[in-house]
């Protein structure tokens, strides 16, 4: 089996998608490995260490897919890459948020067989493969260390001989993996914290992590399909918003990760919480990339309102982008295992009728499949 891992060309895109860790389990195994010239430097592993694995460095990225059976990516392919792909390669990336209609289109051109990579079904024996679970957990710290910044305190209780300062209040909106890494970071570094998520089942995580619950009367779990959030009635959106509302308030961070998957970000701090948040209070919204927790996030950037910073970070396991590309990779080569019988035939085995495999294909012998990318 011939394996391509071509270099990120995205903007914010620091990550790879193997590791020499991964490379060199893959070349025992009988696979050949072509990595793009500098593919993994940004993330902090140099072309030296593939070659020390046996992989094969190339100048560019025509000549690493060039021939390949399996081409690695972090980011969505653009068109212009997804058509010097070989025709009948399988293609394993994440595809949203920022896959294409063009790109979708030369893909199926070439009869390349995608496997979105985001799309790993929350099952049991997928867990080692599941790419948004393990970089949630980088997202997770990263945002405690970003809102901790942007702070104008201190995040501990500190006794000095200028006296006693008081911890800061941090509030996560959410307790999925992103959440509850941060509620664990905020709580190794002093602050006093308290968590919302609409789910029942996690109120337990919440508290075992010695955060405090905030308890909202919706009338019913808000659990759904895989353990995720399903999307609130308007009465319970309502209850909420006025909740969250006055318990920001009297915080100094919030932190944000509320998702619904294949949905728009749900609106959970509108503009008249936010103006009610105390001068240097600061929110750190995960959700940014799929339209905010936040009325007031703007993707990628920062803005003031009314004396508070409303953050919007986008792709924030990028920015630790070396622990980042040792858990994806590791997901991809579980992924890698899981479609090849054997590295040394060329030949990978996609079913559309199993159960990881097929939730993951959105194109498969030139034609889509399930619900469209965007």
């Amino acid at each position: 089996m011939r394996i391509a891992v071509p270099r990120e060309r995205a903007p914010r895109e620091e990550r790879v998608a193997l590791v020499p860790e991964s490379v060199g389990k893959l070349i025992k195994s009988g696979a050949t490995i072509i990595i793009e010239h500098d593919a993994g430097l940004a993330a902090g592993f140099p072309d030296a260490q593939y070659e020390a694995t046996g992989a094969t460095i190339a100048a560019d990225f025509a000549t690493t897919v060039a021939n390949a059976n399996l081409i690695c990516k972090v980011q969505p392919p653009t068109a212009a890459e997804s058509s010097q792909f070989p025709d009948g390669a399988v293609l394993a990336s994440y595809w949203q948020p920022a896959g294409a209609a063009d790109a979708l289109s030369a893909l199926n051109a070439h009869k390349v067989n995608t496997l979105a990579l985001e799309r790993v079904p929350r099952i049991t024996r997928a867990q080692s493969m599941d790419v948004l679970s393990s970089q949630a957990t980088v997202s997770g710290y990263q945002a405690v260390l970003i809102g901790a910044s942007a702070l104008p305190k201190m995040l501990p209780m500190l006794t000095t001989a200028a006296g006693t300062l008081a911890p800061a209040k941090v509030f996560v909106i959410g307790a999925g993996v992103a959440g509850l890494q941060a509620i664990a970071t905020a709580k190794r570094l002093g602050a006093v914290v308290s968590a919302f998520d609409v789910r029942a089942a996690v109120q337990e995580q919440i508290q075992s992590l010695g955060a405090t619950p905030l308890k909202v009367d919706l009338g019913g779990d808000a659990e759904g399909a895989g353990g995720y959030a399903k999307a609130q009635s308007a009465d319970q959106a309502k209850l909420t918003q006025e909740a969250i509302a006055k318990h920001i308030a009297g915080v100094d961070l919030v932190i944000t990760t509320a998702a619904i998957p294949g949905r728009k970000a749900p609106v959970l701090i509108d503009d008249a919480a936010v103006r009610g948040m105390k001068t240097g209070s600061v929110i750190v919204d995960l959700a940014a990339e799929t339209g905010g927790n936040c009325a007031s996030t703007k993707p990628g950037e920062t803005v003031v309102v009314n004396g508070v910073r409303v953050i919007g970070p986008l792709n924030l396991p990028s920015q630790a982008a070396f622990h980042a590309s040792q858990m994806l990779s590791r997901n991809i080569l579980t992924l890698i295992q899981h479609i090849s019988k054997d590295p040394k035939d060329a030949a990978l085995v996609l079913d559309p009728n199993d159960e990881i495999t097929g939730a993951m294909l959105i194109t498969f012998e030139g034609q889509s499949r399930g619900q469209s990318p965007s």
